[in-house]
């Protein structure tokens, strides 16, 4: 295999190289995104101290009280700032769910459970319709942590190679599912309470009894999947494929013995997975009997199963969890990968590692989203941001794509979707709301760019990772080569996306479970 350092770098001189590389220039020069957020709370802190001692005639919509921004710099807000430290970082919204369905991630894919079965569902696609089995099975393991990417792009490589296509072709497919897996999915994933964490936040600066179902998105992204594979179906075939077995030869040696090793299950890892299959069916199925009663436990005061009051909406990831981490222990456990408890533990202590730079940043984007709020610049924002909106008085429709465009252009640079969302959403979410726009579909607005662009953006943090599959069997890829491979997919997602919203939309069906469009709710 061929070293990332020992590649090429790719070809000079054409357009889409050349704005690519500026992407990449720029974005290298971004400080890290935890300093971005320690300058925003400097930032908020000096704007709270300025506008403290100007007068505005904006309204707060809910109360009626004239807005007035709050001196954070004063003694008193900088003493409660301090002992609210703690307490701003534990409350963090993602900071709990994302630690909780990670360990029962880590179990599952320290186990190999998780290996294996992307491996299954891979070694059983029928080569007539491999594209989109790939493509399909890339949705399918969005949440599968960091294993989606380390087996299933080399083994869809593979695979292609095996079958006589460009392997490249395989991992450009695989990428754009697992793209848009981010904003359709067939299941619920950890991304979904991540975000609605920070929507519900965002919600309550205009309405502090607000409620966000972590599915509110649901149903839009099970819409979505139908577009997804279909147009990388047909980009894959149509245009990419066909554009690399004319500009990148292969390498004239290959080594694909790891990948077949890769895609090898032993007889041992068979039988672990059907006793793994069979605990997650009887989780299912346990599931779905607690749920069945009208008067379960499980379920809102009013009967309903899907409201945000609903215990098992506010379940959702320790049922993650659970369905990660049981199938996972079985597996382990059956295959011999876990032989003691250490061996439980130490799997999910390797995973959580990942988790380190995740909790930095968590610290102090609390404190700046405490700031923010507390010094009501966020209300400011909101609210004179919605009175631009009503003057120009723009259609819904409109508002809405110039959120989508907005958040892509923001991509190209900044590819973390909770980072992103958590600069966005306090100033989006609420300045929409007070146009009459729910919190529900500016947060799907928000998805659906972020997915698309994220695979085209040199910033894209498994970009190295993915490079190195290229090279192995084509030595001269580069940067700009796997930008121009994925633009195409870029273009297709945001339209295929962004059509199924708005078609969702004009036919009046639910984004997902309790949301609408509109704010306020409409009975």
């Amino acid at each position: 295999m061929t070293a990332i350092s020992e590649a090429r770098p790719p070809q000079a001189g054409g357009p889409s190289t050349g704005f690519l590389n500026t992407i990449e220039r720029v974005g290298n020069k971004l400080p890290d995104i935890t300093m971005l957020f320690l300058y925003a709370l400097f930032v908020c802190w000096g704007l709270s101290w300025v506008l403290s001692y100007v007068s505005f005639d904006y309204r707060h919509p809910l109360t009626g009280d004239v807005i007035q921004v709050v001196n954070m710099l004063s003694p008193d807000e900088l003493t409660t700032f301090v002992t609210l430290m703690v307490k701003n970082f534990i409350s963090f919204p993602p900071l709990g769910i994302t630690i909780v369905a990670t360990l029962g991630i880590g179990i599952a894919e320290g186990s190999g459970f998780v290996q294996v079965l992307l491996k299954k569902l891979l070694n059983i696609t029928p080569q007539k319709i491999l594209t989109p089995a790939v493509v399909f099975v890339g949705v399918v393991s969005h949440m599968a942590s960091d294993s989606a990417y380390v087996v299933l792009m080399p083994v869809s490589a593979m695979m292609f190679y095996a079958c006589g296509r460009h392997p490249l072709a395989g991992i450009a497919a695989s990428f754009a599912g697992l793209a848009g897996g981010f904003t359709a999915s067939y299941t619920p994933s950890t991304i979904d309470p991540i975000m609605q964490g920070f929507t519900q936040g965002a919600a309550r600066i205009i309405d502090p009894a607000y409620d966000v179902n972590v599915l509110c998105n649901y149903f839009v992204s099970l819409g979505g999947t139908f577009g997804v594979i279909a147009v990388c179906w047909f980009i894959t075939d149509r245009i990419v494929e066909p554009r690399l077995k004319a500009s990148m030869p292969l390498n004239a040696e290959l080594d694909t013995e790891k990948d077949q090793n890769l895609r090898h299950i032993t007889p041992e890892e068979n039988r672990a997975f059907r006793y793994a299959g069979l605990t997650m069916l009887a989780l299912i199925a346990g599931l779905a009997l607690l749920l069945a009663p009208e008067n379960s436990l499980w379920r809102a005061p009013d009967g309903s199963l899907t409201s945000p009051k609903a215990p098992v909406m506010q379940a959702i990831v320790p049922l993650l969890f659970l369905f990660f981490a049981i199938p996972g222990l079985v597996f382990g456990f059956a295959v011999k990968k876990f032989k003691t408890s250490k061996d439980v533990t130490a799997s999910m202590e390797n995973i959580t590692r990942s988790l380190i730079s995740f909790m930095v940043f968590g610290f102090f984007c609390a404190q700046f989203l405490y700031s923010f709020g507390r010094s009501n610049i966020g209300t400011l924002i909101a609210i004179s941001g919605a009175e631009f909106l009503k003057d120009l008085a723009m259609p819904a429709g409109f508002t809405v794509f110039g959120i989508i465009l907005l958040t892509a252009c923001l991509n190209l640079i900044i590819t973390s979707a909770s980072s992103k969302w958590a600069i966005l959403a306090p100033v989006f979410v609420p300045m929409l709301m007070a146009v009459g726009i729910s919190p529900e579909l500016t947060q799907a607005a928000f998805r659906i760019s972020d997915s698309a662009v994220n695979v085209s953006t040199p910033m894209f943090a498994f970009y190295p990772l993915i490079l190195m599959y290229c090279r192995q069997y084509c030595k001269d890829s580069g940067v700009g080569t796997l930008c121009s491979m994925m633009l195409p997919y870029t273009v297709g997602l945001l339209v295929v996306l962004t059509a199924t919203l708005y078609l969702f939309w004009g036919l009046g069906i639910p984004l997902g479970f309790h949301s609408g469009y509109v704010y306020p709710p409409q009975p």
